[in-house]
């Protein structure tokens, strides 16, 4: 029988052990056995941040962009080898679409991410400059650089590929190695993924290690520069979040646990409405796709008291015509569980939970399936509950698989105080058409859940569902749901980077960040900051133009050329009057203009375009008479890896003839590289 191998220190290692045996979740065969014997874990993590660590910092967030991006491709192209594998732990082709493709699709993402949202340099500049000195020559600024140890990820086993993917992709870009300890019920799935990473020769040797089987001493060896995130029991996380190492270092350690989900069914819709409908869908789709087995599916769903006996009947007609067996079945709708381990701890969980209610659909030990043996298959009925709200039971105990329990309530706070009791939860979600109730039932529950989701008629059509996490999004959530935040879009990449504030002149600040900041030298010279390539132009490059002066046939030519006539720049009488002005001034855009006439270099050449503004402001009113004078200054060069031209942000400051700033804003073109 095949060993699960890890890599780790740049070599494929088979355990030492004859290991523990993984089953077929459909069939109970053997598939494989699972160890870690023999794997030295501190010279696994030392490899990570000797090796790993080092070559990726070598790359700039953009590059590790684009190997992202390159490995999402690479791993679509070899996607039917992760499915295959993906059917054995029960799994139809739906729900491998979810962990498969959604796993590729954070790649993707964070790939988008890296290039929009993040500089073409190594380190991350947040923030504005903090000016901290009266004359300008004493400053602050926040910076981010990669933390120089290793993203060690712990996870469940119900998404063996989108579970390490979503870890994976802001620790790379980040800039930080990672060590994958998958759950080992479905390791095989993620040892396939891991060498499917690794085949492709775009990962930077180090960037990634796998250990399949117990974590052993992994732990023991974390220094106060790694990081742990975990997916699993709320249990589990509190016992690795108290461990020796992760205390004594102050070790970074996010957690996803499981959470007792719900969604509201708003008053306002009654059977016969799109939202009622909608609730109904989404509740029995939660209950059935991976079986049950996601850490966002909905464990409690909430109605109106006058509505539980109408849900319970439209949610029971469609849970019977849910087919449930074998995945390689084109019929079946509803694979296994991930184990037999797995159904006997759910139907232990509903045991529990019958304590507080009864069953209004399914028997926990009765399961009629298609082109399987019910027996050595870890299959599972769907069970829908129906339980006393005031009882604890619903709101502490979680069956992990295709279980969920009705709960009655009266009134937008009775709605409210059960979604409370659930002490946090990665998601929730309310379906109503009605906006207030909508929004006093966020307002109310927002406290204790990571990410709400509202579903009406107007997004149904878009929405991606309840349980659907997204790369832009926050994942994560507060109390029993771990404390954390995975995922969260570039929120994700900061969490592997270590913030620092950085004092001194404006010179070193530009030094540091690659970015030019106020105070520091400018470089003026015969040659138009304009007429130069990314490759030649330099931080600081700087021109001034002016002065010009500003009439008043200017301003009332402005005024009716573009049809902005507001009394500030037309009415004497009514200017005097405003206690900004005190007269007739200047549009602020006929200022931008002006400064734009001024340093504009008109002739073709490397600057291809401007395509906008950010950060405009207006600080003091041009006048009739005033003079301009602007000055330009190449702020921040960043090339783009896969275009012949880079991103030029550039500082503006337009003054007066007393020296004083009329406005101040950041010029965004485009130019050639050569």
């Amino acid at each position: 029988m095949a060993l699960l191998r890890s890599y780790v220190s740049g070599r494929w290692h088979t355990p030492t052990a004859e290991g523990t045996p993984l089953r077929d979740a459909v069939t109970g065969e053997e598939i494989a056995r699972v160890s870690s014997a023999g794997v030295d874990m501190a010279a696994a993590l030392e490899h990570g941040r000797r090796v790993g660590g080092p070559a990726l910092r070598e790359l700039t967030f953009h590059q590790r962009g684009a190997l992202l991006k390159a490995l999402a491709s690479y791993l679509r192209e070899h996607r039917d080898e992760l499915y295959a594998l993906s059917a054995r732990s029960g799994a139809t082709r739906a729900d491998s679409l979810i962990d498969v493709d959604g796993g590729i699709g954070v790649l993707f993402g964070y790939a988008g991410k890296a290039k929009r949202e993040l500089p073409n340099d190594r380190v991350y500049v947040e923030g504005a400059v903090e000016p901290l000195g009266r004359g300008g020559t004493f400053a602050g600024q926040h910076v981010g650089t990669p933390l120089r140890g290793v993203s060690v990820q712990i996870n469940a086993f119900n998404f063996p590929v989108w579970g390490p993917l979503e870890k994976f992709a802001p620790a790379f870009v980040a800039g930080v190695p990672s060590l994958i300890k998958p759950a080992s019920p479905t390791a095989y799935l993620t040892e396939k993924l891991v060498e499917l990473m690794l085949a492709s020769g775009l990962l930077p040797e180090g960037s990634v290690q796998l250990v399949c089987g117990s974590a052993g001493d992994l732990l023991d060896h974390l220094t106060e520069q790694d990081l742990v995130g975990f997916t699993g029991s709320a249990s589990t996380a509190a016992h690795l979040r108290t461990h020796p190492a992760v205390v004594r270092s102050s070790v970074r350690f996010n957690a996803e646990a499981d959470s007792l989900n719900c969604s509201v069914l708003g008053p306002d819709a009654t059977p016969g409405t799109p939202e009622f409908d909608l609730f109904v869908e989404q509740l029995v789709t939660e209950m059935t796709v991976k079986a049950g087995q996601k850490c966002t599916a909905i464990r409690r769903a909430l109605v109106p008291s006058n509505l539980l006996d109408a849900v319970a009947e439209a949610a029971s007609a469609r849970l019977a015509e849910v087919v449930v067996g074998n995945p390689a079945n084109e019929s079946v709708r509803m694979g296994a569980l991930a184990g037999l381990e797995q159904r006997e701890e759910v139907r232990r969980s509903l045991k529990a939970l019958l304590e507080a209610g009864s069953a209004v659909h399914g028997d926990p030990a009765r399961v009629d399936v298609v082109d399987a043996d019910p027996e050595r298959g870890a299959f599972l009925s769907p069970v829908l509950l129906k339980a006393d709200p005031d009882r604890a039971q619903p709101h502490e105990v979680e069956a992990f698989g295709p279980v969920s329990t009705l709960l009655p309530y009266d009134g937008v706070e009775g709605a409210v105080a059960l979604a409370a009791r659930g002490r946090g939860s990665l998601v929730g979600s309310i379906v109503s058409h009605d906006a207030d109730f909508v929004r006093e039932v966020v307002l109310g529950v927002a406290p204790w859940h990571g990410r709400l989701l509202v579903l009406d008629r107007d997004d149904a059509g878009e929405s991606t569902g309840h349980g659907s996490p997204l790369p832009a999004l926050v994942h994560g959530g507060p109390g029993r749901a771990g404390g954390g935040e995975e995922l969260g879009g570039i929120r994700g990449v900061l969490h592997h980077l270590q913030r620092t504030a950085v004092q001194g002149s404006p010179r070193a600040l530009t030094a540091i960040t690659g970015r030019w900041v106020a105070g520091a030298e400018r470089t003026a010279s015969d040659v138009h900051p304009f007429r130069k390539s990314l490759a030649q132009l330099k931080i600081g490059d700087s021109v001034t133009a002016g002065p010009r002066v500003v009439t008043l046939a200017d301003i009332e030519h402005f005024a009716s050329f573009t049809g902005d006539t507001f009394y500030a720049h037309t009415d004497e009488e009514a200017a005097a009057a405003n206690p900004f002005f005190g007269g007739r001034v200047a549009h602020g855009y006929l200022v931008v203009s002006f400064a734009a006439g001024l340093f504009v270099s008109p002739e073709p050449g490397p600057v291809l375009a401007n395509y906008g503004l950010e950060n405009l402001r207006f600080l003091t009113p041009t006048f009739p008479g005033d003079e301009l004078t602007v000055t330009l200054t190449a702020k921040q060069i960043t090339p783009r890896e896969d275009q012949d031209y880079g991103e030029v942000r550039w500082d503006a400051d337009v003054v007066n003839q007393k020296g004083e700033s009329v406005a101040k804003y950041d010029v965004l073109t485009l130019v050639a590289k050569n």
